[in-house]
């Protein structure tokens, strides 16, 4: 040997595990070991046989950590179970192919050990899924419901809205199965049409009405302006209270139309009520004078109160009664009152009256007279039953006819006075 000679590094000693799955043939083709047998994974065709094997041994670790990956992100869930199943036969291609040496087998196993995790995820989904669906079939139902409640209602102002806000939260919900979901969805549309029909059937009418109630308030317009300068003020005031009886059973025109038809017929009222209550004010102040005439005529005539002898009152009331008639008209104001209190001091008069007359009565006075001698007999014979008794020694029967005649007397003394206003 020179010394320009470097002898050869001896081969490093092969790594037992890489040996165990692997091996490097003198052609320099590298093999990885599988249950079927050997498979070529790739040539190394000059150098060390054991740097071949810590090669492709480093892939196989590569291959390692993405099945690792792999199953950490499918343990913790970040997967679907289509997403993980997806993965899986993804990363089992990989190893099947892969040109690698190592374990293979064990890479396989740990992907077949994530089969149950998969499967028991895809159930959960399922019961997750079933119970979403169940969810909104109770969801649907429920605005299914409403709809068709409004449907058959009358809120016209708030359902049309209210059915918008539906539809959203229909389009909201996940779709359930195909034939539940089209019958409900049937459900739903027909109330959503039905409603509209029947919405645009309800405003067509009010619309009409409304026509017709403008074409009645225009006339009656018409008339409270033909009546705004008449000065027959009872007959014309009557008049006006009419039309506004119409004016409100008419019912409403459409806006616009019903203010300004509503500021004509007040205007109109506004004239005429205010014309009969300047000429009420004239004749208020005529009236003045004969309020002051009436005012002394009725404290005399309340003077008479209360009535001592009917008949000097009588023609003192007859009186007064004339000259209140020839006195003429008071202010509106004072009419109830002056009326109603000169009223009250006629009805004492004529109630004196009236009793005076029933007491000069022959029938009233053949009555009294006719009381007065029964009670008289009553107590002769009570008399005659209290000496009995006295002297039969019956001490209760002696007590009871003493009572006895001792009412009788008082009210023969109450008669005896009745009697007497006859005469």
């Amino acid at each position: 040997m020179t010394n320009d000679q470097v002898p050869a590094s001896p081969p490093a000693p092969l790594d037992p595990e890489s040996s165990r799955f692997g091996r490097v043939d003198e052609q320099g083709h590298v093999f990885v070991v599988t249950e079927e047998g050997e498979r070529i994974v790739g040539q190394w065709p000059q150098g060390d046989p054991s740097a071949a094997l810590a090669f492709y041994r480093k892939r196989y670790d590569g291959l390692a950590i993405e099945v690792d990956l792999l199953e950490q992100r499918i343990k913790a869930g970040a997967l679907s179970p289509e997403e993980a199943a997806s993965s899986v036969a993804k990363v089992r291609q990989h190893v099947n192919e892969a040109q690698v040496v190592g374990d293979l087998r064990a890479l396989l196993s740990r992907l077949d050990a994530v089969q149950p995790l998969i499967d028991r995820a895809r159930e959960r989904r399922k019961a997750e899924r079933a119970a979403k669906a169940i969810e909104a079939k109770r969801a649907k139902e429920k605005l299914v419901a409403e709809a068709e409640g409004l449907a058959a209602g009358n809120d016209w102002r708030n359902g049309a809205t209210r059915l918008r806000e539906l539809l959203a939260s229909w389009k909201a919900l996940p779709r359930i199965d195909k034939t539940q979901d089209d019958a409900l969805w049937h459900r739903f549309s027909s109330a959503r049409t039905t409603y509209t029909r029947r919405r645009k059937q309800h405003f067509s009418e009010v619309n009409e009405r409304r026509e017709v109630s403008q074409r009645t308030k225009e006339k009656l317009v018409e008339q409270a302006e033909a009546l705004a300068d008449s000065t027959d003020w009872g007959g014309t005031g009557r008049a006006f209270r009419e039309l506004m009886t119409r004016w409100k059973a008419a019912g409403p025109a459409q806006k616009d139309a019903d203010e300004m038809l509503w500021k004509r017929f007040r205007a109109a009222q506004d004239t005429f009520f205010s014309a009969r209550d300047t000429a009420n004010a004239a004749l208020d102040k005529e009236y003045a004078a004969n309020a002051e005439v009436k005012s002394a005529l009725l404290a005399k005539a309340e003077a008479l109160l209360p009535v001592t002898n009917p008949r000097t009152t009588r023609e003192a009331f007859r009186d007064l009664a004339e000259r209140w008639d020839a006195a003429g008209k008071v202010p509106r104001a004072d009419v109830k009152d002056f009326d109603d209190r000169f009223k009250k001091v006629e009805q004492a008069v004529r109630a004196a009256e009236d009793e005076r007359w029933q007491g000069a009565s022959p029938e009233s006075k053949a009555r009294a007279a006719d009381t007065v001698a029964k009670l008289e007999a009553s107590i002769a014979s009570l008399e005659a039953a209290l000496a009995k008794a006295d002297a039969d020694g019956n001490a209760k029967a002696v007590r009871q006819a003493q009572a006895d005649i001792e009412a009788r007397r008082l009210w023969l003394d109450q008669a005896q006075k009745a009697l007497a206003e006859f005469s």
